[in-house]
């Protein structure tokens, strides 16, 4: 039996997540970490990992970046694999995480939905044949509740072009106080946030008289449930320290 661990457990995504493991065989959560802890899930609730005496084989973090370091020292100290889907971590945050690397497997994704993974392979390709022939341009949707923008998956999807341009891209968040044509090597993010939006994001490749676009609409949660627990199937069997990723788990199923 799979023992997973939910971090954010009472959140929106902790409670999709809650669902997915309650219908699959031979996983089950067995404690859950969050601020809120009177809430009743099935399982034990921490609002500290290290109140946490039992076993689990993996971790799933859907909470806040404000958590991660705590987490990654729980995660080292007891030698558990993590699988980390929160996003909107700074600087310094996204180095800690690497730091965690070296000891313990970590996965880190910017979206947890197999169509977006592949979508940034798309834009791989796209932007190799494209070059700096045409202008690219992201806009991202999301619900208004969203705290951080742009999206993890917005920067994720700009720097898997920006891995194939010819050129160093600039991402650009904001232009309203910039009165000059727009440079031919920037990347133009466009973060909108309003309703119930689960999540969109568009790529715009921009040339001489025609516009090439390559979306993605997650129509539910489910989505990205789905490709966090089975990213913890896949580290939970990982056994040395590394940094892994959506890749790895679509690799594992070829």
């Amino acid at each position: 039996m799979l023992k997973i661990a939910l971090s954010g457990c009472c959140g929106r995504m902790g409670h999709v997540i809650n669902d997915i493991v309650s219908g699959r065989e031979g996983m089950e959560i067995v404690a859950g970490f969050d601020i809120n802890t009177v809430q009743y899930a099935g399982f034990p609730i921490f609002a500290d990992p290290f109140e946490f005496t039992g076993e689990c084989d993996v971790i799933i973090d859907f909470s806040n970046a404000a958590s991660t370091e705590r987490l990654l020292d729980y995660c080292e100290q007891h030698g558990t694999p993590v699988v980390i889907c929160t996003t909107g971590h700074s600087a310094a945050q996204l180095d800690r995480i690497r730091a965690a690397s070296a000891k313990i497997a970590v996965f880190r994704s910017g979206n947890m939905s197999l169509g977006i993974n592949l979508m940034s392979e798309l834009l791989k390709q796209s932007a190799a044949v494209l070059g700096d022939k045409y202008d690219v341009e992201i806009i991202e949707k999301h619900h208004n509740q969203k705290l951080d923008a742009p999206s993890g998956t917005a920067l994720m999807l700009a720097d898997a072009v920006a891995s194939a341009l010819p050129y160093d891209a600039e991402y650009v968040y904001d232009r309203h106080e910039r009165r000059e044509k727009r440079p031919a090597h920037e990347i133009g993010i466009s973060a909108i946030r309003g309703g119930t939006i689960v999540g969109e994001h568009s790529v715009l490749f921009c040339g001489r008289d025609e516009i090439i676009e390559i979306k993605h609409t997650a129509l539910s949660r489910e989505v990205f449930a789905v490709g966090a627990v089975d990213a913890a199937a896949f580290m939970a069997e990982r056994t040395q320290p590394g940094m892994y990723d959506m890749s790895d788990v679509i690799a594992s199923h070829k």
